[in-house]
């Protein structure tokens, strides 16, 4: 699933091709894809058709463009979920979901899902805690890392009060945004830290620590515009990411770690996997080990 770099990359084409420009009409193709919004395709596509984005935001991994109804268009990637900014009377892509008209200049927005476990929807704006607005439907989102109002204090008191796996508070999107399976176990493999570790027994310090390799971690996979692992992923001109090369962890079951040598480990975790070095990231004692998938 995108997480915060992917979206940022994909948040960003939306700003340099969609902002400022009107929207219709509307097409609604598969009304899974709008399955959220709970007027259904028709008040969707009527509360967009001829009102202008004014802005391309993003909460952790959910994006939005401002109209200038004051209402937003929310996205949501899901799995397999593509924006793209295509020719207008080009070919349809085979997973077509939604077409959005962009008049000024002919071109589309359109929203391919191959999955269908992405969604579209419009939702009133907000005021968020600090400063500014959100689609109301994720109000409850923390701000991530790499926002200006994200409250670092707030966030390691609340860390340290959980007595749980190190990992699944990073995958919290409640307590920090935008941080999924991929970026998690970046972070964790630069910590040192084993995602079995319990968060209460971590040292300020040491989260300070772990909140620095989420930033480098984020920013170095923002600049490579995300990680592509297949097709799926790509930004609003079709273009793949290119961090996949980067990574020190995940998905490198085997492999040598690149600080000592030892073969990366595989765990389940959560219903996915979670990938470690055994050697550098050791499993604090007392916690079960995950099953070897």
């Amino acid at each position: 699933m995108p997480e915060l770099p992917e979206v940022e990359v994909v948040r960003a084409g939306l700003e340099r091709w969609v902002v400022g420009r009107a929207l219709g009409p509307v097409e609604v193709l598969h009304p899974r894809s709008v399955r959220r919004h709970a007027a259904g395709a028709a008040d969707f596509s009527g509360r967009l058709s001829g009102r202008t984005a004014v802005s391309a935001d993003r909460r952790g991994k959910y994006m939005w463009l401002t109209l200038d109804s004051g209402d937003a268009l929310l996205a949501h990637l899901g799995m397999s979920g593509q924006l793209l900014v295509q020719p207008g009377g080009g070919p349809d892509e085979r997973h077509l979901r939604v077409r959005l008209g962009l008049p000024a200049d002919g071109r589309e927005l359109r929203f391919v899902d191959q999955r269908t476990f992405g969604h579209l929807m419009v939702a009133p704006l907000v005021p968020a805690a600090g400063g500014g607005a959100l689609p109301d439907v994720i109000a409850h989102i923390a701000a991530d890392p790499m926002d200006p109002l994200f409250d670092e204090e707030a966030f390691t008191a609340a860390l340290l009060r959980r007595r749980t796996e190190i990992k699944r508070v990073l995958l919290d999107q409640s307590l920090i945004s935008g941080i999924g399976n991929i970026y998690a176990d970046e972070a964790l493999w630069r910590s040192r830290l084993h995602w079995a570790r319990p968060a209460s027994g971590l040292r300020p310090a040491r989260v300070a620590e772990l909140l620095g390799h989420v930033r480098a971690v984020l920013a170095e996979a923002l600049a490579e515009g995300g990680t592509s692992f297949d097709s799926l992923y790509v930004n609003v001109n079709g273009e793949s990411g290119y961090f996949e090369r980067g990574l020190k962890a995940y998905g490198r079951e085997d492999e040598p770690c690149e600080r000592c040598g030892a073969p990366i480990r595989r765990e389940a975790f959560m219903n996915r996997s979670s990938y470690s070095c055994p050697r550098c990231q050791p499993r604090p004692r007392g916690a079960a080990a995950g099953a070897r998938r």
